[in-house]
């Protein structure tokens, strides 16, 4: 809320901001302008909208229609998700692809040279190494594949915690062990904030280049570059505190706490919208120029923060 006489604030930079908020069993509304969250004895619970990435819904939370629009003004990513966040049911989002960005995003993926480029780019950034000359994409995801097994295993015998493989159902959570589970939540709250920084600077999460076919193919693609390096590290810490029986809470809860802490460390959200554009210009291709008989915008839009502010 602003002062008479005065502009409105802008915008926090989504760089600046925490990371990701869970909610669940209360109600999201706006009250006297702020965002707060109110549970069923009608405590009130300030949630500082402006200031997160993400907001993530679980079973239980429900969210107003002033609240969704103080989010899309604000340029969070609202999600609607399950239990500990292992399941994306729907996603709201805060500004959505721009088109010059998304037709560079989309030239980028058809061209196979291109796409080899970035998907090499990437596995450079997330291994801190060149990958293997003359290898398809196939061939480098199957290498991909084998040493995120590895790195797996090695976490696991560091912490000393049982790990019999990567192995969880989306569809019923208790079904996996424990270490898979924490293992999920930890990712879900890499995929929630990876998706509001692709959102929020301007791409399409379908457009993929390693990951294809699927809603969040890109996402993917952005979460698994640190997702070594951030969440999985806490993952199996946390599964390690719980097979000693030394966690205070729940080990999901536990989970979200330590990835938005290694989040906050970390400077992640600081680091992957400029990730973004430093892996597509690695593809080696111009920004396409719009048509010369293109008819500009019917309305001048201004904005005051990232591109994934409305407002």
């Amino acid at each position: 809320m602003s002062l008479p006489g005065l502009p409105p604030p802008k915008p926090i930079p989504l760089k600046e901001r925490a990371a990701i908020v869970f909610v669940e069993r209360a109600r999201i509304d706006v009250r006297d302008g702020a965002c707060v969250a109110v549970e069923a004895d009608g405590t009130l619970t300030h949630v500082p909208i402006g200031g997160i990435a993400c907001l993530m819904l679980e079973p239980g939370a429900r969210i107003s229609h002033a609240a969704v629009a103080l989010a899309g003004r604000a340029g969070t990513l609202v999600t609607w998700v399950g239990e500990a966040g292992v399941r994306l049911y729907s996603a709201g989002q805060p500004g959505g692809a721009r088109a010059d960005k998304l037709l560079w995003q989309a030239q980028v993926a058809l061209d196979p040279a291109a796409r080899l480029r970035v998907v090499r780019a990437m596995y450079a950034r997330r291994f801190g190494e060149e990958p293997p000359a003359k290898r398809s994409i196939d061939q480098l995801r199957g290498i991909e594949g084998r040493r995120v097994r590895h790195a797996y295993q090695l976490l696991a015998d560091r912490f000393g915690v049982r790990w019999k493989g990567r192995k969880y159902d989306p569809h019923n959570w208790d079904s996996g062990d424990l270490t898979n589970r924490c293992l999920s939540a930890a990712t879900a709250c890499l995929h929630g904030l990876s998706e509001a920084a692709v959102l929020a600077a301007g791409y399409a999460p379908a457009i993929g280049f390693l990951h294809t076919g699927k809603p969040r193919s890109f996402v993917y693609d952005i979460a698994d570059i640190w997702k070594l390096d951030t969440v999985v590290p806490e993952a199996f810490r946390i599964a390690a505190q719980a097979q000693e029986g030394t966690l205070k809470t729940g080990p999901e809860r536990a989970v979200r706490l330590a990835c938005r802490d290694a989040f906050r460390k970390s400077g992640l959200l600081a680091k992957i919208i400029p990730g973004i554009q430093e892996l597509l210009e690695a593809g080696e291709l111009p920004r396409p120029e719009p048509p010369p008989e293109a008819q500009g915008p019917a309305f001048e839009e201004e904005t005051s923060g990232d591109d994934g502010h409305r407002g």
